[in-house]
């Protein structure tokens, strides 16, 4: 019984992994590379799962993203600073806890990739509508139908699964994908056996 699940959980993902919209992988890619070009800011922030996701890939275009000759991916995750979203959870409002952040320190032309595995995520949505009116462009990595965040103008991956370990598991994935093209564009100044 369960190696039969197993076996099925590993089927589901392959199926939706085969699914992923390369193009749009690319495309991602292409923004993450212009803004380190051009020196802009990179915020990445989700809830739980996401929020993981968002801190391991800010790290990994921190460090391993590096490339001799290139400039350094200003990326932060907005996740991990627990004094900040916790005041602000706490005197205002959940939903605003990325939104605030947003506007400390985002300029016109940085860029923000929202993680939500519904795509409904009151404090993600709120923030992307916040970025937007500052001039940001949006990256989002999503699931099923995508919810609110892909009716914003943005550069998205749906996971076409309505299973959040699924969801969150393919997100992980996309970003060691976006980071292994980064990589391979260029020399990159950290190599692993």
């Amino acid at each position: 019984m369960m190696k039969s699940k197993a076996q099925e959980m590993l089927d589901h993902n392959i199926s939706c992994a085969k699914n992923i919209d390369i193009d749009k992988v690319i495309d991602i890619v292409g923004i993450l590379q212009e803004a380190r070009d051009s020196n802009k800011q990179i915020f990445i922030f989700g809830n739980g799962g996401s929020a993981s996701t968002a801190s391991h890939l800010a790290a990994d275009l921190q460090k391993t993203a590096l490339l001799n000759n290139k400039n350094r991916f200003r990326a932060m995750s907005l996740v991990d600073n627990t004094e900040v979203i916790s005041a602000w959870s706490n005197d205002v409002s959940y939903n605003d806890i990325f939104a605030e952040q947003i506007k400390t320190f985002a300029n016109k032309g940085d860029v923000v990739v929202a993680i939500s595995g519904s795509g409904n995520s009151n404090n993600v949505v709120k923030a992307v509508d916040t970025s937007s009116k500052i001039g940001c462009k949006a990256i989002v990595l999503t699931g099923g139908t995508g919810g609110k965040l892909c009716k914003r103008e943005c550069t998205s991956v749906i996971i076409d699964s309505c299973d959040m370990l699924t969801i969150e598991t393919l997100h992980l994935m996309v970003c060691h994908v976006v980071v292994s093209i980064i990589r391979n564009d260029g020399e990159p100044i950290f190599k692993y056996r």
